[in-house]
C-alpha cells in the first residue's frame, strides 16, 4: 500500500531556519551556518530524527546534520529539533547520491549510517551507503582520521561492508556482532533499533576510521 504524500510537510520545513533547502550554498562554509567552528557530525538517512535529536541534546559542543529524502518523514525530525529548542542541528531534504556536492574538504568529522537499505541483489549493491561508490564520495569531505559509525541488523550487508571499508583505506577501530551485549557505552538507540531489539533482533556495529585519501 502506497502512503499518501504529505503535501503540508515541505512548506512547514521551508518555514524553519533549521531546514537547509539549498545546502550546496553552504559547501565549505558550514561553520558560518552554525556560527562556530565545532565538529560536524552527519547522519545519512535520519528518518524521524530520534537519533539526531538525542545526540544534539546531549552534545551541545557538536553540530549535527541529518539528511533524508522523504519530506513526510523528515518533517517529524524537524519537529523534534524545534521542541528541544536546538540550534546545533540542521536537516537537509535531499538524495544522498549527491552528498559530495554539499560538503567541502575536511568539513565532516563523523558519519552515522544506521540500518540503511541492504540492497541484497547483486546488481543493486552499489546503492549501499557503505559501498565503495559512496565511500569515495565521503572521502571528499570526511576529515583524515574521521570516522563512520555503522549499524545494521543484516549480516550479509555487515560482512560485505567490512570488506568495503578495508578496500578503501579505512581501518576497523571497533566491531561487534551484538551491540547490546558487548559493553559498548556510547550507543544511541534509534527508533528502529528499539523496536526490533525488543523482538530479539541483534544489532551489528562497527567504527571505521579513514586513514589516507587515495
Amino acid at each position: 500500500m502506497r502512503l499518501r504524500k504529505k503535501w503540508w510537510a515541505r512548506p512547514e520545513m521551508e518555514a524553519s531556519h533549521l531546514t537547509i533547502i539549498d545546502p550546496i550554498k553552504n559547501k565549505g562554509v558550514w561553520h558560518e551556518e552554525f556560527k562556530n567552528n565545532n565538529d560536524i557530525y552527519l547522519e545519512l538517512g535520519c528518518g524521524r530524527g530520534g537519533f539526531l535529536t538525542s545526540n544534539a541534546v546531549n552534545n551541545k559542543d557538536i553540530n549535527y546534520i541529518g539528511i533524508d529524502l522523504k519530506d513526510g518523514v523528515l518533517v517529524y525530525a524537524l519537529r523534534k529539533l524545534e521542541e528541544s529548542k536546538l540550534e546545533n542541528a540542521r536537516i537537509i531534504p535531499m538524495n544522498i547520491n549527491n552528498i559530495q556536492d554539499v560538503f567541502g574538504k575536511n568539513e565532516i568529522s563523523r558519519i552515522y549510517i544506521n540500518f540503511c537499505n541492504p540492497w541484497p541483489k547483486r546488481r543493486h549493491k552499489n546503492r549501499r551507503l557503505t559501498h565503495t561508490c559512496f565511500l569515495n564520495k565521503y572521502k571528499n569531505f570526511l576529515r583524515l582520521s574521521g570516522e563512520i559509525w555503522f549499524k545494521t541488523d543484516n549480516r550479509e550487508l555487515f560482512d560485505e561492508s567490512i570488506e568495503y571499508f578495508k578496500d578503501n583505506y579505512f581501518s576497523i577501530k571497533y566491531l561487534t556482532y551484538d551491540l547490546h551485549d558487548c559493553g559498548f557505552t556510547k550507543n544511541v538507540v534509534t527508533e528502529y533499533e528499539e523496536k526490533f531489539t525488543n523482538l530479539g533482533m541483534k544489532t551489528m556495529f562497527l567504527i571505521a576510521r579513514m586513514n589516507v585519501i587515495s
